[in-house]
């Protein structure tokens, strides 16, 4: 069969979304004789307000050949070392959720077995006690991983809070110079092809014909091509995950803030905080079934450490996905296939793991529908793994006599999640399925954090005696002082970054 090649890639919108497409596809089809053009209106706003990552966006530094140090100092960026929420069982209760491991299993036993023995015997020690990641954030300091750990308490990774305008700035500068074209133009038309209903060009306002063989929808809520064009359905996810509306603000800085995250219960949503070097970013997500604009907007600035530094941007959104996150020859990536609310900050990620599956599934001008079925389930999957994982931070809370809090525990859990928690319950065992997003100490962490531990250890844990474990356990914490005694303060560090010594 004759291969019809690929000439030209068409993306649609800017912002994060459409300048990592237009670097990742820059660099990974270098060796392809085509071409690729973003095409955005600089008359149109982004959401623009996605400011934490997860560690994956190392990979993605590395995959477009951005120094992570150059990241740092262009986007005013700091490290992230996991999330802190604060309230989410009861006020004045918080727990932590690392980018890193607990522990070292030992005799094909995990190391939680071992923590819920010792915690069985009276040993009270918190389990965030045995994270290198969560104690590097707690105290404020900052060490690179190292490739090669001596064991598992050496496990662990980071990830950045950025100025998400700026980031798009520095792909875009980066895009330019790797060849990508850009118009800023408004579309105002679509053309399809009568027979296939493929797109085949864009009508600008500027009078440009815009012609493209493979699009990429980055048009953010309004899912210009995906939505409006080819009638891709929505999936509503909402009899889920409720909450439906966000406002963001940003704020001075009136403390040097320490290397995480911080997501903090309300009583109709949540508030995230996010450190940078020039500001914090802030913003309320919240159900508006129980709460109204006016209300969640007091709930915000009240708890602004500094001076706003903006308006406050009110976003509406509704969880769930596009049908299709590629149809036809389109394939959508960020807000125009879906949303999740950015309680673990997986929309950035989910842009990148969209961009690695299209390498492997990349079409030619035939459009083998195989490929956009692969593509999709994939796709729906890992929607579908990060949503349960949020449903967890919803169904474990305690807040007993809070209306939101009373009606998001009681929500029916999908099949998948009540199939972890039977097999966490039952055994301390985690049930690990394809496209999950988070691993087993992310689920640990949750679970640990709730206070929902399982009814018994594993009998494997016994192998080892009670004096021996206590004495095990006891090097493990040594170890991790011993290793935080070569940390930095964080603020060193990001200083040093800034004067270029690192």
């Amino acid at each position: 069969m004759t291969q019809e090649p690929i000439r030209s890639i068409v993306i649609v919108g800017g912002g994060t979304a459409g300048w990592m497409a237009a670097t990742f596809l820059a660099r990974r089809l270098a060796h392809l004789r085509l071409s690729i053009t973003v095409v955005e209106s600089s008359a149109i706003g982004t959401v623009g307000v996605g400011e934490a990552t997860v560690p994956a966006i190392r990979d993605f530094f590395s995959a477009v050949e951005l120094g992570e140090a150059d990241v740092l100092r262009e986007t005013e960026a700091t490290i992230k070392y996991g999330i802190r929420f604060a309230g989410w069982k009861h006020e004045g209760h918080d727990f932590f959720h690392p980018f890193g491991l607990y522990g070292v299993a030992a005799r094909g036993v995990a190391f939680h077995h071992y923590w819920l023995k010792r915690r069985a015997a009276g040993d009270e020690t918190p389990l965030a006690t045995y994270c290198l990641a969560t104690q590097l954030a707690e105290r404020g300091l900052f060490l690179p991983p190292v490739e090669r750990p001596a064991n598992d308490l050496g496990v662990f990774n980071f990830a950045v809070h950025f100025d998400a305008s700026k980031f798009a700035a520095l792909l875009r500068r980066l895009a330019l110079a790797n060849g990508v074209a850009h118009y800023d133009a408004r579309i105002i038309d679509v053309r399809r092809d009568g027979e296939s209903g493929h797109v085949t060009a864009v009508a600008l306002d500027d009078g440009t014909q815009l012609a493209g063989d493979l699009w990429i929808d980055c048009s953010g809520f309004r899912s210009l091509l995906l939505g409006e064009a080819l009638g891709v359905p929505f999936v509503d996810w909402r009899r889920w995950l409720p909450c439906d509306r966000a406002i963001a603000i940003p704020c001075k800085a009136a403390q040097v803030h320490r290397p995480f995250t911080t997501a903090t219960a309300t009583k109709a949503g949540w508030r995230w905080h996010i450190p940078l070097r020039h500001r914090v970013g802030n913003g309320h997500v919240y159900c508006s079934d129980f709460i109204d604009d006016a209300g969640a907007e007091d709930v915000l600035l009240s708890a602004l450490e500094g001076e706003p530094l903006a308006q406050p941007n009110r976003i509406r959104f509704t969880a769930g996905h596009r049908a299709r996150f590629w149809d036809r020859n389109v394939v959508g990536l960020g807000l125009s296939t879906g949303f999740l609310e950015p309680l673990e900050s997986t929309s950035i990620t989910l842009i990148q793991s969209g961009l690695e599956r299209l390498m492997p599934l990349f079409p030619d001008r035939g459009f083998d529908p195989r490929l956009a079925d692969t593509y999709n389930r994939q796709s729906v999957l890992e929607f579908e793994r990060i949503r349960d994982f949020l449903l967890l931070h919803y169904s474990g809370n305690a807040r007993i006599g809070e209306p939101f809090w009373d009606h998001v525990r009681a929500i029916s859990l999908t099949d998948g999640l009540q199939a972890k928690l039977d097999a966490w319950r039952a055994a301390g065992e985690f049930v690990r399925r394809e496209w999950d997003t988070f691993q087993d100490a992310s689920w640990l962490s949750m679970y640990a954090g709730f206070g929902d531990l399982p009814a018994r250890r594993s009998p494997m844990a016994d192998q080892v005696s009670d004096a021996d474990l206590r004495d095990s356990l006891t090097r493990m914490r040594a170890a991790i002082e011993a290793t935080l005694a070569h940390a930095e303060p964080h603020a060193a560090f990001l200083a040093r970054v800034h004067e270029g010594q690192a």
